[in-house]
């Protein structure tokens, strides 16, 4: 069985390989039609594109599950903040208006993103039954980081602007927390199975506020994916031994460890839900012994366990294809 959904579920050892940022940068295919595309906000809108870059990979490697091609901040897009990736840079984003983050509406926020959800029906038609397509969203604290401006690069947030908006924040959350419910219950309905949350900067997070800015945020969303009967994986990226603690207060059906987490540490540590990654994309860049010894690692690690073989971060633009493909083969063979 490879099938994600029947594996959340049911907590089946079995085989099932797929990579984040599998549709993407590092595909030749993938950058002609981001070429003829410049705005990638328009080109996340474009459902056949969308649909079509979806299934690239699955093409290309076979892999077992389709992640729907999107962006987290297409959430604040929605919510009437404008996004701008721009190049060598990233994402830009207007100065918040909390008056006008208030204003928006279910309705409006759920007819901004009907291309996003076309292209999930697309793909669910072109894609085998026994694939899993995954949605995904940003969790509360990662979307609330960009869209307030506190981001100052890969390993820092400004601080200071969280403490000053302090009486802010908690409205802000939990109005994410209504719109992200909305937008994974439209994802659903419109043909994913399989819901993954991003929390990309909950290693950033003060020890003293992980409990109000990342294990609440996300078990609130956790408990609304099973009361709906939605199959959900959780990624709070660089908490390190917090792992356990979220393991434990949010309950996600399945659990994305990092590549700072050790995979002996997570087996013995992380009870009750399927783990999934840890992989260092950066093992891709190396030559492919060095790639099937750290694949390895994870393999005996999560031997005889429910594991999803996957990434502990996003794949790398700089990434060979044919050295993704020889990795499936290995894993497959192993």
């Amino acid at each position: 069985m490879s099938n994600l959904k029947e594996i959340l579920i049911n907590k089946k050892i079995c085989k099932s390989v797929w990579f984040m940022r599998q549709a993407g940068r590092y595909l030749p295919e993938f950058r002609k039609i981001r070429s003829q595309n410049q705005n990638f906000i328009n080109l996340c809108l474009n459902s056949e594109l969308s649909s079509k870059i979806t299934l690239q990979p699955i093409e290309r490697f076979n892999l077992d599950s389709a992640i729907i091609f999107s962006d987290i901040l297409m959430v604040p897009y929605a919510l009437n903040q404008k996004v701008e990736f721009l190049k060598n840079h990233g994402p830009k984003l207007e100065i918040f208006n909390l008056d006008k983050f208030l204003k928006n509406n279910d309705l409006d926020f759920i007819k901004k993103l009907k291309p996003v959800y076309k292209a999930i029906e697309i793909t669910r038609k072109k894609l085998s039954k026994n694939k899993s397509l995954i949605s995904f969203i940003g969790a509360p604290w990662t979307l609330l980081v960009y869209m307030i401006g506190a981001k100052q690069n890969k390993d820092q947030i400004d601080l200071k602007i969280i403490n000053e908006k302090n009486n802010e924040i908690d409205l802000i959350l939990e109005k994410l927390i209504n719109y992200l419910c909305l937008h994974i219950e439209n994802q659903i309905k419109a043909g994913a199975d399989v819901v993954q949350i991003f929390d990309s900067w909950a290693g950033l997070i003060p020890q003293k506020d992980l409990n109000s800015f990342c294990y609440v945020p996300n078990s609130k969303i956790v408990k609304f994916c099973k009361k709906k009967g939605i199959p959900v994986i959780c990624f709070p990226k660089g908490i390190k031994e917090n792992y356990k603690v979220f393991n434990n207060l949010v309950k996600p059906d399945g659990l994305n460890i990092d590549y700072n987490v050790n995979p002996n540490w997570a087996r013995e540590n992380l009870k009750g839900t399927v783990i999934q990654g840890g992989l260092d994309p950066k093992i891709l860049l190396l030559p492919d012994e060095e790639i099937y010894n750290s694949a390895r690692n994870y393999l005996d690690a999560f031997k005889g366990l429910p594991y999803v073989f996957n990434l502990g971060h996003g794949m790398l633009p700089e990434t060979n294809p044919d050295k993704v493909d020889r990795l499936i083969k290995f894993y497959r063979e192993y």
